[in-house]
């Protein structure tokens, strides 16, 4: 909405202009009469009274009236010099002034945008930031919860809430950034609103998070020391500490076993996952440990700090270890999906080839009976590929072979055979997850690319409300396998980003109970030892980093 004022500045700067235009002319007119008014003066002033009868007295009086004349000629002038000289100066002024501001009534305004490139990278980096905002609040707010319980949750709601709309905002800006990317809006003007409006959704975010950090920080309490928030605090991260260090050895005897019944493939997603939970429980025993050293000395800020470190790594250590038990379920239930799908597949085939009038139904009806036919041939040597590698007894990775059978039967779906969409449905849940994770716990490295893939995978797998009516079988089968291709591609785009971050430890390359990791992970904002205070926290870009409720200069 315009403001009064400014709807009414080009008015105001139109009557001053206008006002120096009048200024201006009436000051030519007063000397151009100035000047006028002694030579008609001069040229009347031979009829003397008296006549002949005192003709010296009107010699004296010519001579007199033609040397005051002549003074009176140099003050005309001077004035219409003047009164030019100011209003040029005023003019040129003016000009200046429009040209160095921006100025709504100003139609020859000349301002200095930032270029395309510029504002491209302010919203990437925007993105980027606003997500590990959201992340780290999250993650900080589990451990809220956990200490209060489902007994107490109203003293957790208003964060949660506050939570939401963060990542509503977020979702929003996200969704901008793929239409940005996909050519929409095309106008050069419109794309660099939408550039100003996704910089504009991030900052909200952030102004959102930021506005609850003070009371989120009063509610954990984490300043009144051992006898209070700090000491609860503790041992609720001690204890999914604990928790994290039994199934890290369970999960390890999993991944072995998936490793030994299926091919390489299907664990590679979380190749290495075992190993990093651990190096993260490391760092997360050593910052417990120096939490309650710092506590019992009585250096709560420090040992608040301590502690957030310490539960940003544990949540990173469940992240991976969920997702080793995640995969090795994901292929059980792909294994036992395989045969159905076949089956489904084969039905929905059947239907295409066999049903005379498909050219004509409603779900093919935008499809050439000669592609048709194309789409059942591929669809068929597909399926014929999956039985083979099925027949041949080697290990087989079921999600590979299950993501075959929906992408080859996709174009011929109808709708007859409910298989389809649900091994279409795990496949992309599966993808969108193992990127999310990696997202997760490498937060410093990944970039606004990935991260806004994963966010239209997200979009596509959540079930619009209410549901669109007339949506046909095939394009929610479609939303499904472009959001697994999605979650695939944020995941590659994430570890080609991690591959260049390179080292995260500025201390000549040595890392120290796991700080690297920690760097890598976003827990910790810097990779110098000497500032281990700087964990991430609750809040937006004024808050996220602080110690206890006190913030980092």
């Amino acid at each position: 909405m315009t403001s009064s004022l400014i709807r009414g500045r080009p008015r105001r700067g139109r009557s001053q202009i206008s006002a120096r235009v009048v200024h201006t002319l009436v000051g030519g007119l007063v000397g151009v009469v100035w000047l006028v008014l002694p030579a008609l003066t001069v040229g009347g002033g031979g009829a003397v009274a008296g006549g002949a009868e005192r003709p010296v007295a009107g010699a004296v009086g010519q001579r007199e009236d033609e040397g005051s004349s002549a003074v009176d000629l140099v003050l005309p002038v001077a004035a219409v010099g003047a009164v030019g000289v100011v209003a040029g100066y005023g003019f040129v002024r003016r000009r200046r002034r429009a040209r160095s501001r921006t100025t709504p009534g100003g139609a020859a305004v000349e301002v200095a945008e930032p270029p395309v490139g510029e504002l491209d990278e302010r919203a990437r980096a925007s993105l980027v930031a606003a997500d590990d905002w959201v992340r780290v609040s999250g993650e900080e707010l589990g451990f809220v919860a956990g200490r209060f319980g489902v007994g107490d949750a109203e003293r957790v709601e208003p964060f949660a809430g506050v939570l939401r709309d963060a990542e509503a905002e977020l979702a929003v800006a996200f969704r901008m950034r793929w239409q940005f990317e996909g050519g929409v809006p095309e106008e050069g003007a419109a794309r660099r609103h939408a550039l100003a409006g996704i910089v504009g959704r991030c900052a909200e975010a952030g102004r959102l998070l930021d506005g609850r950090a003070a009371a989120f920080d009063q509610v954990r309490g984490l300043e009144e020391g051992l006898g209070g928030g700090l000491g609860q605090g503790l041992a609720v991260a001690e204890g999914r500490f604990r928790e994290l260090t039994g199934r890290a050895a369970a999960v390890g005897a999993v991944l072995r076993e998936c490793g030994e019944r299926y091919a390489p493939s299907a664990t590679a997603p979380v190749a290495g996952h075992v190993e990093q939970a651990k190096d993260r429980l490391v760092f997360a025993t050593t910052r417990l440990n120096h939490a309650r050293q710092s506590a019992d000395l009585g250096e709560n800020a420090r040992a608040a700090a301590q502690l957030r470190a310490a539960e940003g790594a544990i949540a990173q250590a469940a992240v991976f270890i969920d997702g080793v038990e995640r995969l090795a379920g994901d292929l059980a239930t792909a294994a036992s999906m395989v045969p159905s799908a076949l089956t489904g597949g084969e039905v929905e085939i059947a239907g295409a080839r066999g049903d005379r009038a498909a050219a004509e139904s409603s779900e093919y009806a935008d499809v050439p009976p000669g592609e048709l036919r194309a789409r059942v041939v591929h669809a068929d040597l597909v399926l014929a590929g999956v039985r083979e590698e099925l027949a041949s007894g080697r290990p087989y990775d079921p999600l590979d072979l299950l993501r075959s059978i929906v992408r080859g039967v996709a174009p011929v779906v109808a709708g007859r055979a409910w298989v389809i969409p649900a091994a279409a449905l795990v496949c992309a849940r599966g993808a969108v997850a193992g990127a999310d994770d990696v997202v997760a716990t490498h937060r410093a490295a990944v970039g606004g690319e990935a991260r806004t893939r994963l966010a239209e995978a997200r979009r596509l797998l959540a079930p619009p409300v209410p549901r669109p009516p007339g949506r046909s079988p095939r394009t929610e089968l479609a939303d499904l396998v472009t959001a697994d291709t999605l979650g695939r591609q944020a995941r590659e785009l994430a570890e080609q980003d991690i591959r260049l971050y390179g080292h995260p430890v500025d201390s000549r390359g040595a890392d120290v109970d796991g700080l690297a990791g920690a760097v890598l992970g976003g827990v910790l904002l810097t990779g110098r030892p000497e500032e281990d205070g700087a964990a991430a926290a609750f809040g937006g870009p004024h808050s996220r980093a602080r110690r206890g409720g006190t913030p980092l200069a």
